[in-house]
């Protein structure tokens, strides 16, 4: 048998193990942060940008379906819970200045939730999307589990739901520091609650590594957005005839 056949089988014999797709989701990310770290923290060379980008062209390469890939990933993909479970802990250190702020909060909240959500659904319908398409970009700004059930609901794609929050998370952290310091917009509440109502848990982690009081109000968008989201959604579609 040839090198290049044995090559072949090894890497068949390989690509049905769950713990090569786990070490190359964790590698992938460990040189994505580790990269990110040498750029002196550059929101521009984004992590999970990165790690994406490495995953999706060895799959691409290795013609390795989606479905391989998660039996090894799904392991990662259950510590989403936890991890955001977890976000609760520096929200707890700031709930003196919760109970202090939740007027000003729930006006931003509802005032966010509903411009993201008109805003997606407008600009598609300007530029002739499709009614499947508009529904799947409805529920952007929310975290990925609620976007796809929302966008099911309502008549658009989870899997391009999915995509379009991944995109707004991803754009979100990358822009959001840029655009905020344009602004001058410095205080880190302030800061942190925009990101987290506009870039979910991508935008939260970005938060948290700036400052932590940043990442707290980001944490608390994050979920007060994904309740928003899910219920302003169905109303406010009806509302525009989309």
């Amino acid at each position: 048998m040839t090198a290049p056949a044995r090559l072949f089988e090894i890497w068949v014999f390989l690509a049905q193990s769950p713990l090569l797709w786990l070490s190359l989701t964790l590698l992938a990310y460990l040189g994505a942060l580790w990269l990110h770290t040498r750029s002196g923290r550059n929101p521009m060379v984004n992590p999970v940008l990165i790690s994406v980008i490495v995953i999706v062209t060895v799959l691409l390469l290795t013609r390795t379906p989606y479905d391989t890939y998660f039996e090894g990933a799904k392991f990662v993909h259950f510590l989403i819970g936890p991890a955001t479970v977890a976000l609760a802990v520096p929200l707890y250190g700031q709930i003196d200045r919760l109970r202090r702020l939740w007027l000003p909060i729930g006006v931003a909240l509802v005032v966010g939730s509903v411009a993201a959500i008109v805003s997606a659904v407008g600009i598609a319908w300007v530029l002739g999307g499709s009614h499947e398409l508009m529904m799947s970009l409805a529920p952007k700004s929310a975290t990925m589990p609620i976007a796809m059930g929302v966008a099911e609901k309502i008549g658009g794609l989870p899997s391009l739901a999915a995509v379009a929050a991944a995109v707004a998370g991803i754009s979100g952290a990358i822009m959001a520091t840029g655009l905020l310091n344009l602004l001058r917009i410095r205080e880190p509440a302030v800061r942190g609650f925009a990101v987290g109502m506009a870039a979910h848990g991508i935008g939260t982690a970005r938060a948290i590594q700036v400052n932590e009081t940043a990442g707290a109000f980001s944490a608390l968008a994050m979920g007060l957005n994904g309740i928003a989201t899910a219920l302003l959604v169905p109303l406010i579609v009806k509302l525009m005839g989309a």
